[in-house]
């Protein structure tokens, strides 16, 4: 992970002879809509994670950033690695919108207080905060009896220790704005996922996002989470191709799961949830932990 701290990128676009390009098969892209109307219009955001992890579809991160854009916001794109956040950048100028890229570690406090910082000294306010941070088999997770301390203590960093870190810093400004906090949780914290870490930890990120509900709503800052399931795209597939199962049938085997219509949501569905949740049409809505997921909870139990 990165530890030199908070580094934009330039205000220039810059050369994107090696920028991946995320295709999607027609089944999977539902990132584009006609009409769009501006919902966040004006509105200064951070969307932390949002590059992605290399794969061949869009991740839950990048797709919010663009889809936050494309309703006109302005963005920043703060990542682990520079250049993912600037591919997600690249896109999002591509389309004539406003976005800049910043390299931050968030399970480092100094890395998140100066990512704030450089979104204020930018924007001069703060009003979306999107936390899209989280892995699982990357980081070692395990059953209970396999897992180890360390892999544990690297769950805890990235799955939680580091929303808190972001939604502490960022709070002072989303006071004074009255502005919107929106965690990526998961449905494993509902359902029978079987790896200790990831499930915990998400679990953890729906009661932190509860109690900053709570804790501020008498400064009008409103706090959701977002509960994906089983999701198309790269976090969620590329680590179990690299365990060796072949793509088709990681796919196939998802696809199955999921009762409506039999097929993985995309990155762009959590994208347009999260647009809705960080919208003044949302505006009474705090506290609420929202699942994207097909119907998955309601067929199978959570």
């Amino acid at each position: 992970m990165a530890a030199t701290g908070v580094i934009f990128s330039s205000d220039v676009v810059s050369d994107k002879g090696g920028l991946t390009r995320v295709d999607l098969p027609p089944s999977c892209d539902r990132g584009s809509f006609p009409d769009m109307a501006k919902r966040v219009e004006g509105k200064a955001a951070i969307v932390v994670g949002g590059g992605q992890t290399p794969g061949q579809t869009v991740g839950n991160g990048r797709a919010t950033a663009i889809v936050l854009a494309r309703e006109g916001a302005q963005v920043i794109v703060a990542d682990r690695t520079l250049k993912a956040a600037q591919e997600t950048v690249d896109l999002i100028r591509d389309e004539g919108g406003q976005a800049w890229a910043a390299e931050a570690d968030i399970t480092r406090e100094d890395d998140v207080r100066r990512l704030v910082a450089a979104a204020q000294e930018r924007f001069r306010r703060l009003d979306i905060l999107h936390n899209n941070v989280g892995a699982s088999l990357a980081l070692g997770d395990a059953v209970a009896t396999e897992l180890t301390v360390e892999a544990f203590d690297r769950s805890f960093a990235v799955n939680l220790k580091g929303m808190w870190l972001v939604c502490k810093h960022g709070l002072p400004a989303l006071r004074e704005t009255g502005g919107s906090i929106v965690n990526i949780a998961s449905m494993a914290a509902r359902n029978a996922y079987p790896l200790v870490g990831y499930k915990t930890m998400k679990a953890g990120v729906v009661a932190l996002t509860e109690n900053l509900a709570a804790a501020n709503a008498r400064y009008g800052v409103r706090a959701n989470s977002i509960l994906p399931g089983l999701m198309n795209t790269p976090m969620a597939i590329e680590a179990r191709v690299a365990q060796g199962t072949a793509r088709g049938e990681v796919i196939a085997a998802r696809d199955r799961r999921v009762p409506l219509r039999r097929r993985m949501g995309t990155g762009w569905d959590v994208a347009h949830a999260a647009l809705f949740l960080h919208s003044d049409e949302a505006g009474f809505i705090t506290g609420v932990s929202l699942a994207v997921d097909g119907g998955e909870g309601v067929s199978w139990g959570s």
